[in-house]
């Protein structure tokens, strides 16, 4: 028996005794039989409202994870993880492209860190691994790169 019934028994049972309403007594039964009533009533209307957003929940959480295992699909096995015997798939049928990315070793836990430097705001990147940050600075890498390759132009 849940609540709502069990508060109708009550004002039944208390209808049943013929209380007289016009006693101080009676009065007081009679109101408190009928927030009893209100008060399960409420309940049994929170308690279909809880059930019905736990289920809500329970599809926004599966979505998330559909939404999670796209954004974090780890299908290249181009690292140091990798299980493949001799025959690697890593060799032929890997579809990622780290050409795309910057590799940067975290000075810290010396992860390799791959990154797309057009997704980042500012040159300062949070090591995913231990959460030690760390300053990229672009433009000086750029210039050497560009002053290496003329001497070497120019040695050849």
């Amino acid at each position: 028996m849940n609540i709502v019934e069990r508060a109708a028994y009550l004002k039944g049972l208390m209808e049943g005794l013929s209380l007289d309403e016009s006693t101080k007594e009676g009065k007081i039964l009679k109101v408190m039989s009928d927030i009893l009533e209100d008060l399960a009533l409420s309940v049994a209307d929170l308690e279909d409202e809880v059930e019905y957003l736990d289920a809500k929940l329970d599809e926004v959480d599966e979505d998330l994870g559909d939404v999670e295992q796209v954004i974090f699909e780890d299908d290249c096995c181009c690292d140091d993880e990798c299980d493949c015997e001799d025959d690697c798939c890593c060799d032929d049928e890997c579809d990622c492209n780290h050409d795309d990315y910057c590799e940067v070793v975290c000075p810290t836990c010396n992860e390799v860190i791959y990154f797309d430097p057009d997704a980042l705001d500012d040159d300062v990147m949070t090591c995913p691994a231990c959460g030690e940050e760390m300053e990229l600075d672009f433009d000086d890498e750029d210039e050497i790169d560009e002053e290496e390759v003329v001497e070497a132009e120019a040695e050849e």
